[in-house]
């Protein structure tokens, strides 16, 4: 595998020792149809207490392509992005679930719809939602009073499988739940965000960990997204060049 491939994805796991290795596997064996060569895998174990550790360490020593990261505490799904980004040397980054819901293959429509629309970030949307109804008007509300908000102007933030530009990185900040915010965060520093359908499973086993109950969600989505509504009036947006400064590149 290349040092500096094509595309670094990026799976974070807290207590998925159930599913895990069948979610690595089918992203190996996409990603090796779609890039041959030309892409890493980084799992992230977020503080597991499930045998997930161990899973990730064995995995990163059969297959040369996966790397293997573990956070100490668990500090959430935000956190363990983060770090995955910071190991990441792809010129683009994706992003799948931990829990097999999203579909790898959905990473060539992404990666085509990013090339042709020349956009630094592409989000999924999920066509016929596998979750419950609550889970389901839960997500719709959220949507809807998030977008009425921040004016972002996408469907569906909760859907885990997104591509982007590496680069990008250098100018978003991190914090606790960032993760739901992604597209409203890279829309403020200027740069240019799309949508397009994908397709979304059941889970393959065990139970979301991530999140918490719904009244949990509801007050802590509130409190965050009143902070990203602050960080965007007064986010510092600029581009520093220089006279040998050959600009964004393409993708190809």
């Amino acid at each position: 595998m290349r040092q500096h491939p094509k595309l670094s994805v990026i799976i974070p796991f807290f207590n998925e020792a159930e599913c895990l290795e069948a979610v690595c596997l089918e992203a190996r064996e996409v990603l090796t149809t779609l890039l041959p060569q030309d892409w890493q895998l980084i799992m992230v174990d977020d503080g597991s207490n499930d045998g997930t550790a161990e899973i990730i360490d064995r995995l990163a020593n059969t297959h040369a392509a996966f790397t293997a990261l573990h956070l100490r505490p668990n500090s959430g799904q935000s956190a363990a992005l983060e770090a995955g980004f910071a190991a990441a040397t792809g010129e683009l980054i994706a992003t799948l679930d931990g829990d097999g819901q999203n579909d790898p293959r959905d990473l060539a429509i992404l990666l085509e719809e990013m090339s042709r629309l020349q956009v630094d970030m592409m989000c999924g949307i999920r066509r016929r939602r596998a979750d419950n109804w609550v889970r389901k008007m839960s997500s719709r509300i959220a949507n809807r009073v998030r977008s009425a908000l921040l004016k972002d102007n996408i469907t569906d933030v909760g859907c885990s499988i997104r591509v982007f530009r590496r680069q990008c990185l250098q100018n978003i900040r991190f914090f606790r739940n960032a993760h739901r915010f992604f597209p409203a965060l890279f829309q403020m520093m200027g740069y240019s965000v799309a949508e397009t359908g994908v397709n979304h499973r059941p889970r393959i086993k065990g139970s979301s960990k991530y999140g918490g109950g719904i009244n949990s969600r509801l007050w802590v989505g509130l409190a965050d997204l009143a902070g990203v509504y602050w960080l965007g009036k007064r986010a510092l947006i600029y581009r520093v060049t220089s006279s040998d400064d050959p600009g964004d590149q393409p993708i190809e």
